[in-house]
């Protein structure tokens, strides 16, 4: 038996056959060609039928995977359409007088290649989305496209990297696992394996060789490891663990709709984690009890220009509403640090974790800032809206953002315009609001934890290095003991305290938190239900 290690995308058990998958080599030719009119009309048919089979792949993942994840197809459908994209090609056409062929590769290279550059990983990740759209408008210039086939029978499928229109296309009762040399964990592949509830690696160290097709393997999903050539009693034992995980995805399904609640009676509010509106049918899905952390900060990145009040105000309202009366909690914008946004103009930092970002961008842009309040407490008149602050360090912050708020209510007060009274808290991301808590708890109506961000401050480890993986400790005794500090503050003032970081999710601390006094635990969708069962496993008293 070989065994092979990679990231794990999915947990879960599967045993097979592997299929080395290998993509068509297409050799793209540079020609020179006489009428660039003519070649630009080519590309603007491939363009058309490009967005017509782009149409029927968000069909076919609508149905098998859901809104959320088939939405990745209608943003394909959108990249086409980019001005940007879509001048390079025109210009390398005109310019060069070369075929379109060449100038959808010219461009997907370019593109890409600034993608892969940026610091922030979302981003990082769309130079896949690019490659996809252009192989696709090559495919359809050169007449090469073809279904995607697998197998008859079910299959590991190994490759360097799978685009999200491959992993679609693929018959998913023909697909055990995925398992990839290449790929992010923040990929729409990653994120449609996870919701296809397949079992997948990322950054394996497995070679992609023809005579490694067919061999016998078995994917440990949440162990990051594959297994080549298993003997009988290893298998034995893997398919003991298989069955065990199919137990347990079935026992939590009985869970939805019941109380998160302790043995002894201590009651934990579960909320969801989301980036964006077609998150909140995962989160309905998974039986949140609220939404903890909306990352407003996405309406910005996914758009060319700032957003308009309206523009905010209908999202925000529709969370609300959707929510039917469950607390929402937007977080104002945090970009900065490993989120870019052009428009802003944001000169180049020599520290940007310690520059201008979250609340400070905030504070001196007060224009923007008063926008997205006014939208927020126009929504908040629509449901249950609370409205939360990133990166605070002092109580004059808060004061300061206190004015600003009470300038917009005046304001639409003055017009008019109906509005609410939303519930308004700040993340403690920051040593400083650590110390401060107590102080800052009488300023607000509750605190959330950004474990992520107080874990590099605390231990002065910049989270986004790979290379200091082995000194980062999310579970670090000061990382907890500053939790700790936090929510006794908090409740001196009768203030409630979450935490919606990442080390929300881990079971192993969930009884430390809950005494702690931890009110709320704030995760990605899939973990509600395990965190769930792990609260109503767990007794405080006399423990």
């Amino acid at each position: 038996m070989t065994t092979y290690s990679g990231k794990s995308v999915f947990g879960g058990i599967a045993i097979g056959k592997l299929c080395v998958w290998q993509k068509k080599e297409s050799r793209i030719r540079r020609v020179r060609i006489e009428d660039p009119d003519e070649e630009m009309e080519r590309f603007e048919r491939a363009k058309k039928e490009a967005a017509a089979q782009l149409k029927d792949l968000y069909d076919k993942a609508l149905r098998e995977v859901g809104e959320v994840n088939a939405a990745i197809f209608e943003i394909h459908q959108m990249m086409l359409e980019d001005g940007d994209y879509n001048e390079s090609v025109e210009n390398i056409v005109r310019t060069q007088r070369v075929n379109a062929e060449y100038a959808v590769a010219s461009t997907a290279d370019n593109f890409a290649g600034m993608f892969a550059e940026m610091e922030d990983d979302y981003m990082k990740a769309r130079a896949a989305d690019v490659r996809d759209i252009s192989e696709r408008l090559i495919a359809v210039l050169s007449g090469t496209g073809s279904p995607v086939t697998v197998s008859d029978e079910p299959v590991i499928i190994v490759a360097d990297d799978l685009a999200p229109s491959e992993t679609v296309q693929l018959d998913k009762d023909k697909v055990l696992a995925f398992v990839t040399v290449h790929g992010s964990p923040n990929s729409h592949t990653a994120i449609l394996a996870r919701t296809m509830g397949i079992p997948a690696l990322i950054g394996t160290d497995i070679p992609l060789e023809r005579q490694m097709d067919g061999k016998p393997a078995v994917v440990d999903g949440a162990g990051g490891c594959v297994y080549v050539e298993p003997d009988e009693d290893f298998l034995d034992k893997m398919r003991e663990k298989q069955r065990e995980e199919l137990d347990r995805k079935e026992m939590l399904q009985t869970l939805k709709g019941k109380e998160s609640v302790t043995v002894d009676g201590k009651k934990v509010l579960l909320y969801a984690n989301i980036g964006s509106l077609r998150d909140l049918s995962a989160a309905m899905e998974n039986d949140a009890e609220g939404i903890g952390l909306f990352r407003s900060e996405f309406l910005y990145l996914e758009s060319e220009d700032f957003p308009t009040e309206e523009e905010q105000f209908l999202v925000y309202k529709t969370a609300a509403e959707t929510m039917a009366g469950k607390r929402v909690i937007i977080r104002t914008l945090d970009i900065g640090a490993d989120k870019k946004c052009d428009y802003f103009g944001l000169e180049p930092e020599e520290n940007p974790a310690l520059g201008l970002r979250g609340i400070r961008i905030c504070l001196t842009r007060t224009e923007v800032f008063k926008t997205q309040l006014r939208a927020l407490f126009r929504a908040s008149a629509f449901g249950k809206i609370a409205v939360m602050y990133p990166m605070i360090i002092s109580v004059e912050e808060v004061r300061r953002i206190k004015e600003l708020a009470e300038e917009a209510r005046r304001e639409l007060a003055a017009e008019g315009t109906p509005f609410g009274m939303p519930e308004q808290g700040i993340m403690i991301e920051t040593p400083a609001a650590v110390m401060m808590s107590r102080e800052l708890a009488k300023e607000v109506d509750f605190f959330s934890i950004g474990t992520n961000d107080l874990t590099q401050y605390t231990l002065a480890i910049d989270r986004q290095n790979p290379r200091l993986d082995a000194f980062y400790d999310p579970r670090h005794p000061a990382v907890l003991r500053m939790i700790a500090m936090t929510a006794a503050n908090a409740h001196l003032e009768n203030t409630w305290v979450g935490i919606c970081g990442e080390l929300a999710a881990d079971t192993e601390l969930t009884e430390a938190f809950l005494k702690m006094g931890i009110d709320e635990l704030s995760v990605s969708p899939g973990s509600i239900l395990p965190l769930r069962k792990k609260v109503r496993e767990t007794k405080l008293s006399g423990s």
